[in-house]
């Protein structure tokens, strides 16, 4: 196949005259040794976050399932240590973070009595 140079010219002049020069520069024109190596630190960090992100999306097997091995390795504070209550809430989060109970526990047991419970009272099995 013949390249017809005048064509091309053409063609590049009527791409330059509507998008401009730079648009047909040819890119490895403006190429320097100080963008190679921002270029190749920029490529270790991609593939860096990349390898960070595949170990995080590890997944185990457990009783039939593929789970993520973040999931199994956090903790959830889904159960009241006051009254064995599971609950999804977000309110229930709130007050499970701070009072280490949930909501009805904090209605009943802490609230107005925030320093007393910070001094480690809880409530006996018969009062729950």
């Amino acid at each position: 196949m013949k390249k017809d140079l005048n064509k091309i010219a053409y063609v590049e002049k009527a791409i330059a005259k509507k998008f401009g020069k730079e648009v047909i520069v040819n890119p490895q024109s403006n190429w320097t040794d100080e963008k190679e190596e921002e270029y190749l630190e920029q490529l270790k960090e991609f593939y860096s976050r990349q390898r960070r992100r595949s170990d995080n999306d590890e997944k185990i097997e457990e009783e039939g399932f593929l789970l993520s091995k973040n999931l199994i390795s956090k903790e959830s504070k889904r159960v009241c240590p006051v009254c064995s209550e599971y609950s999804f809430s977000m309110k229930d989060d709130l007050y499970m973070n701070k009072f280490e109970c949930c909501y009805k526990c904090y209605i009943q047991w802490v609230e107005d009595r925030e320093e007393r419970w910070a001094t480690g009272w809880r409530p006996n099995k018969e009062q729950n």
